[in-house]
């Protein structure tokens, strides 16, 4: 699950690890009543304005702008808000922008000179350790920075039977070339990230940059973060963070089923059952010549309701050209999902989708037989081989 910036570093802040000052605002009035709060309790008298999507490069969009007046402040946020905000990992679709933060300024004068460092953790799956990426290279792509200057990306894996230890911190902040108050201000906060990491059941927190203030403050000065899906029954609170705004409508309701289901860009629809199997038939799609418009496990329980509205869920896209069904039945019964079938195409009235279906396991034949006297016009296949050479022509025709 996705979170907006404000709130991953609501968590940060929680665990002790700073951050600007900030306050949410989803009108330009609220926005200039913010900017006035954080001057009096910060002294503040430049601010940000950033627009509060799920996706990173907001700046290069125009999402992020720096207001040097109250004025500014109204007018930058009345831009912002109701824009739809197009970056690098929107698409070219981009996304509507609900709300914006507006943050005190954290690039004052003082005794040095401030600077911006990168600053990841996620686990790495070859080790079963998680693994803090850095570098000194604070504020850019950090792809860029590894192709180009892979020199300056460090990574420090922490066993989780020990945690991170003291040397741990010390190295990062060594490598990140800092002395003195900043040293042991890096050291706390890499500490206090990885508290907030382990903490959250994060699978993954960014931030770009970890920013040194000019009086040697170390500052989450943006975050990204992903938590776990499979440990939110442990999180009630952070569950209630989710913005469903924020995601693809499909799949909102296709999690409202109990269905697995992912929005791609291609061209033939799955319904499946069982997420191997789900990757299999992507697969021989792929080599038959199509392009997957989706993955979607119907799962092990899947019944007649269930698979109808899977059918619901995919004939909403319109690049479907055809819908490849393909069960294996060995928990799922194959003539539950015959029936759905059979239901969806009564209940939902005329499809001039080709529909292919591939039914093999427990009451298979029964599944056979639900389809041939329900008079659908549908491709019968029993080998995924024949399934992918059935998608190749009707592709075709």
């Amino acid at each position: 699950m996705n979170l907006h910036e404000f709130q991953a570093k609501k968590i940060l802040s929680s665990y002790g690890v700073p951050v600007p000052f900030g306050i949410v605002a989803d009108t330009p009035d609220f926005a200039v009543e913010a900017a006035e709060a954080i001057q009096e309790k910060t002294g503040s008298d430049r601010w940000a304005v950033k627009a509060q999507i799920h996706a990173g490069g907001r700046g290069k969009g125009g999402g992020v702008k720096i207001a040097k007046s109250l004025q500014e402040v109204r007018e930058n946020s009345s831009q912002i808000i109701g824009m739809n905000l197009v970056t690098p990992q929107t698409g070219p679709g981009g996304k509507l922008v609900g709300k914006v933060l507006i943050e005190q300024n954290i690039f004052y004068p003082g005794e040095s000179e401030p600077l911006e460092f990168y600053m990841s953790m996620l686990l790495n799956r070859a080790t079963g350790r998680v693994m803090v990426m850095y570098s000194t290279e604070g504020g850019m792509d950090i792809e860029e920075v590894a192709a180009s200057t892979p020199h300056l990306i460090f990574t420090e894996e922490v066993d989780p039977r020990v945690g991170l230890q003291d040397f741990q911190c010390r190295k990062i902040a060594y490598n990140l070339k800092l002395d003195g108050v900043a040293h042991k201000n890096m050291q706390k906060f890499v500490k206090g990230l990885y508290k907030a990491y382990m903490g959250s059941d994060a699978a993954l927190l960014e931030i770009n940059p970890v920013f040194k203030t000019s009086d040697n403050l170390i500052m989450a000065a943006d975050c990204k973060m992903r938590l776990d899906q499979n440990a939110l029954f442990r999180h009630p609170d952070l569950l209630e963070m989710r913005d469903l705004a924020e995601e693809d409508p499909a799949e909102v309701e296709a999690g409202a089923h109990h269905l697995n289901y992912v929005k791609l860009s291609g061209n033939v629809g799955c319904m499946v059952n069982g997420a191997g199997l789900a990757m299999a038939t992507m697969d021989i799609i792929k080599l038959s010549g199509g392009e997957p418009a989706n993955f979607l496990d119907v799962g092990g329980t899947a019944n007649a309701e269930r698979v109808e509205q899977a059918f619901r869920i995919i004939m909403k896209d319109p690049n479907v050209k055809v819908i490849l069904v393909n069960i294996f039945g060995g928990i799922v019964r194959c003539d539950r999902v015959a029936q759905g079938i059979v239901d969806a195409y009564r209940n939902i009235g005329s499809i001039n989708i080709p529909i292919i279906v591939r039914l093999q396991g427990t009451n298979a034949e029964e599944a056979k037989v639900l389809i041939e006297e329900s008079g659908l016009e549908v491709y019968s296949a029993v080998l995924l081989q024949e399934a992918a050479e059935l998608v190749t022509k009707v592709l075709q025709d």
